[in-house]
Parts: structure tokens; sequence; C-alpha cells
């Protein structure tokens, strides 16, 4: 009797388990919201960052030239910047206030100003300066001109070096000019591309962001679905705290199996992103990854009492989530506060790992802090979705009872 009534709990707890892991599957293909969150939008949203920043670097950013000494030396350096891929000398002004009317306009983003001493200060062994002018509100246009500029100063300072040194062969003038030979290298980025820097940590963030409003949206709509608000309906099924949540994570498991597939293996390939990355390591690593977003999605999701909550809570944050992970701004920047908090997020620990293992080849052992942290989400958010959820089933069958009684206090007084 002992062993066929464990055999029946069991048996019983995985059918209910497969009955949730269903349900949730059938809400995630049949409400438009829920699908759009977990399947649509990290189908299309990598793919759409993806194109905005295909180019990698900005190129031809357009410039105004200011040359107040109008001599072969300046119109030679305005040259040597036009000649380089990243700038375009699009207009020659008169004078500084002409400059910053394109300015203004956004018909130009930066300007470079030629001081009327420029060919003299230099006839006369004197130091020269080259002044330039930026829209700050693009960091990537500053770059462009400041890049172009300084490479233009240095060749013709090597040009006028040799013609005063007066040496007799190219190689003298090599030595002259270059005494250290030095290469310059862009370890992980050999393009120097912004896609190949941002998109692999959007690509961990959208993975948790979609969880939350996805899971965050089917629990809005199950309150909003029941007479008495609850998040978990009352029934046979749902008794079981572990069956409750590890069905409802093993149908997200399902789903974002394939998704990450997709949106950490494909999209970087499609858009020849740099991936470098062991593909055992990655599934290594992407496991923990998402089954702690689904737990503390599921955690957050009882908080959420109606469909629109989710957008207006969870949408936002995206930004900070990104500047506090320590990517787009540098970890060691980062106020101590912020530091804390953001290690209650996976996507901390996610960007971290995924853009070390991915652009940098790193292995397990490289991330093992990452790793760690990863599980330790996976069991603390698990431990808590299941104190979370058994609290919501105890006050789902705590109404269902009282509902019960009402309904046979009626049909007493009736009779």
């Amino acid at each position: 009797m002992k062993t066929d009534s464990f055999y029946h709990i069991i048996r019983q707890g995985f059918s209910g388990l497969f009955h949730i892991c269903v349900e949730e599957l059938k809400v995630a293909f049949r409400d438009q919201g829920v699908l759009i969150f977990l399947i649509l939008v990290p189908l299309a949203y990598p793919l759409i960052y993806a194109f905005i920043y295909t180019n990698e670097v900005v190129r031809d950013v357009p410039a105004a030239v200011v040359d107040a000494d109008k001599s072969s030396l300046s119109r030679k350096f305005v040259r040597f910047v036009d000649a380089s891929a990243d700038v375009h000398i699009q207009s020659y002004c008169a004078d500084m206030e002409e400059a910053k009317t394109l300015l203004k306009e956004n018909k130009v983003y930066g300007v470079i100003y030629l001081p009327e001493s420029f060919s003299s200060d230099i006839a006369a062994g004197r130091q020269t300066t080259v002044s330039i002018y930026c829209d700050m509100s693009g960091m990537l246009y500053y770059k462009a001109i400041l890049l172009a500029s300084t490479n233009a100063s240095l060749d013709m300072n090597k040009q006028i070096q040799i013609k005063r040194l007066g040496n007799t062969t190219d190689r003298q003038d090599e030595i002259s000019t270059s005494p250290i030979e030095y290469e310059d290298i862009s370890l992980f980025n050999p393009q120097d591309g912004f896609a190949s820097f941002l998109i692999p940590a959007v690509l961990i963030l959208i993975i948790q962001q979609t969880l939350l409003l996805g899971i965050g949206l089917s629990a809005g709509t199950a309150r909003e679905n029941s007479r008495f608000r609850n998040l978990i309906p009352p029934g046979r099924y749902y008794q079981g705290t572990l069956r409750v949540v590890l069905g409802k994570s093993a149908a997200y498991f399902l789903i974002y199996s394939i998704i990450s597939a997709y949106v950490l293996c494909c999209v970087p390939k499609l858009f020849r992103l740099v991936q470098i990355a062991n593909p055992s390591t990655l599934l290594a690593f992407a496991i923990p990854y998402v089954l702690a977003c689904i737990f503390f999605a599921m955690v957050c999701s009882v908080f959420i009492r109606h469909r629109e909550t989710c957008m207006m809570v969870y949408v936002f944050t995206s930004i900070p989530l990104l500047f506090i992970s320590g990517i787009s701004w540098p970890g060691a920047a980062i106020p101590d506060f912020w530091k804390v908090v953001s290690w209650l997020f996976p996507s901390t620990f996610g960007i971290n790992g995924y853009v070390r293992i991915n652009t940098m080849g790193a292995t397990l052992y490289d991330i093992l802090p990452e790793y760690r942290a990863l599980w330790l989400q996976t069991g603390i958010y698990f431990i808590i979705a299941c104190l979370v959820y058994r609290r919501q089933i105890l006050l789902s069958r705590q109404r269902a009872i009282q509902r019960l009684k009402q309904i046979r206090l009626r049909r007493c007084q009736s009779d």
C-alpha cells in the first residue's frame, strides 16, 4: 500500500507538471500579447538593432573648415583630413559665425579652424594650433573628426621634420621620424565597430526583458480573468508548489531554449559580428542564465495585477540595466550602491559573461565568478518563486473554500 501510494503521488505530480506546462504553452501561443513578447519581439528586435548598427563605424562625417591662413600648407592639411575615410569636408566657411550656423542646422557635425598664423608659425619653427569644434551630442562624430585631424597633423609633422633634418636616404628619414616603430592592434574588435561592442550586450538583455514582459503579461491576464484575482487557478492540477513552479518554468525554458539559440548564435552570424565562442562553453553558460531569468521573472510576476502594468514597470529599466552592467559604462566608475543593485539582475552577470565568451573566446574557467553567480541566482530565485507561489496557491484555495461555503449557505437559506 505504501509503495502504491508513493507511486501514485509521484505519478500525479508528473501528470500535474505536464498539464501545467502544456497550459502555459497554450497561453503563450493563444494570447497575442504573450506571443508578441515571448516570441515575436526576441525574433525581430535583435534584427532591428543589428540593422541600425550594421555599418559598425561612421564614415564621411560632414565637417566645415574655416581657413584663416589660406596658404598652401593650410590647404594641404585640409586635403589630408578630407582624404581620410572618416571625414568629408563639406563646406569652406569665411568665418566662424558661418560655420556655427551650419553646425546649429546639423548640416555639419564639426568645424576645423586653422589660424591666420598657421604657415608663418611653421616657417619660423614655432608650434602652431589647429582647433576642432565638434557636436558632442554624437560621440562617434567627435571620434571620427578628432582621429582624422590627429592623423593629418602627424603626417604633416613627419614631412616637416624630414625637410629640416636634411637626411640623404629614405631609411634615415624613417628612423629619424619614427625611432620607435609601433603597431596599433584592436583586440577582439578589429574594425573598432560599435555593433561588435554593443549588440552582444543588447542580445543578452533582450532575453531577460522579454521574459519579464511575457511572464508578467501572462500573470496579469490570469488575475484579470480570475473572479477573485487569483494568480493560480483552483484545481487538482495546481495543488502542489513544485509542480506549478516547475511546470510553468519548463514551458518557458522550452520556448527560450530555441529563442536563445537564435539570439545568441544566429544573429551575430547573420551580421558577421565577432563570434569566437566555443559552442559547448556557450551552451553551458546559457542554461543557468535562461533559468535565472525565468525564475526571476516568475518572482516579479507575482506583483503584476494587470496586463499593462508589466510594460510600464519593466520597459524603462532596459537602458539603466545596460549602463550598470559595466559594458556601456566602465564598471570601475559605477558607484558601489549601483553595483550591489546590479547584482540582483541576471543580465549583469549574463552580459559580462557572454561578451567575454563570444567576443574574447573565454572559457568557463575564465568567467567562473559570473557562472557561479548565475547558478546562485537560479537557486535563490527558484526558492523565492516556490515561496511566493505557495502563498498564491494557499490564497487561491482559501478563496475557493470561502466561495463554496457561501454557495452552500445560500442553498440552505433557499431550502
